[in-house]
């Protein structure tokens, strides 16, 4: 008993110490920071998050670019383009993700928010979890037709077992609400206390050394097992957590 109280203080004091206004800067949140606008929130929110995979500079770096090859209002650029406005991008490439995948991207956003106002309808119209609303949202995101095969990797689905991570951070950043300043909470209607932790190799080898997952693997039962854990510490926000391990992960190398 004296053991896990002492887990839950110190989660709790690495949650506090990371869930601040100067661990933006540092961060992929950053780049919906950069906006006011809700529908501008919501697509740079979205694609800083499928960039995010290795280099945090690098992530940063070029999903600011991305950001003023879109003259800095994505939401006015998706929805009222020109084909020589599209010219713009064809250039630009981070990692796997190019031309073709973002323009791709640009076409659904397009399609969506002329009949929503919100990206939020795109995961809660199908389902009332987020296994059932990541899966709806990857099976509406590719409802369209001449998809290319290459873009269906970068948007994940519980599915096929995937941890979903990138998916999962966003919902953190668009659901989440506190006096922190980090997270958005601009988005109504699913509860912070449905939402997955996001899980990524930092992230697992923290939980596994401190005892909180025991799975080998690395996937969506494994996040599903992480999250029950925290909600035994916090059930009404779990996913807060996600600043104690991903900093002890990556900042502190624990």
């Amino acid at each position: 008993m004296q053991e896990n109280r002492s887990l839950v203080q110190f989660m709790n004091e690495k949650a506090d110490w990371y869930n601040r206004t100067a661990f933006i800067k540092s961060d992929p949140v950053c780049i919906p920071h950069l906006f006011r606008k809700k529908a501008d929130i919501e697509i740079a929110g979205l694609f800083a998050a499928v960039f995010a995979w290795g280099n945090r500079t690098t992530i940063i770096n070029k999903s600011k670019e991305l950001m003023q090859l879109m003259d800095m209002k994505p939401h006015a650029f998706c929805t009222q383009h020109s084909d020589s406005d599209l010219k713009k991008l064809l250039a630009f490439k981070h990692r796997t993700f190019n031309t073709t995948d973002l323009l791709y991207f640009i076409h659904f956003l397009r399609g969506h928010y002329s009949k929503h106002s919100s990206l939020e309808p795109a995961f809660t119209m199908h389902g009332k979890t987020v296994e059932t609303m990541l899966t709806g949202f990857h099976d509406y995101f590719f409802a369209g037709e001449d998809i290319p095969d290459r873009t269906r990797k970068h948007i994940a689905t519980p599915a096929r077992g995937s941890t979903c991570k990138r998916l999962n951070m966003y919902l953190r950043w668009m659901v989440r609400k506190d006096h922190c300043g980090v997270d958005f909470g601009i988005w109504k209607k699913i509860s912070p206390a449905d939402l997955i932790c996001p899980i990524d190799v930092h992230v697992a080898r923290v939980a596994r050394k401190l005892g909180i997952i025991t799975r080998k693997q690395t996937d969506w039962q494994t996040a599903i097992e992480l999250t029950d854990y925290l909600r035994t510490l916090d059930p009404t926000d779990p996913v807060k957590y996600d600043f104690a391990l991903f900093g002890l992960g990556v900042e502190e190398k624990f």
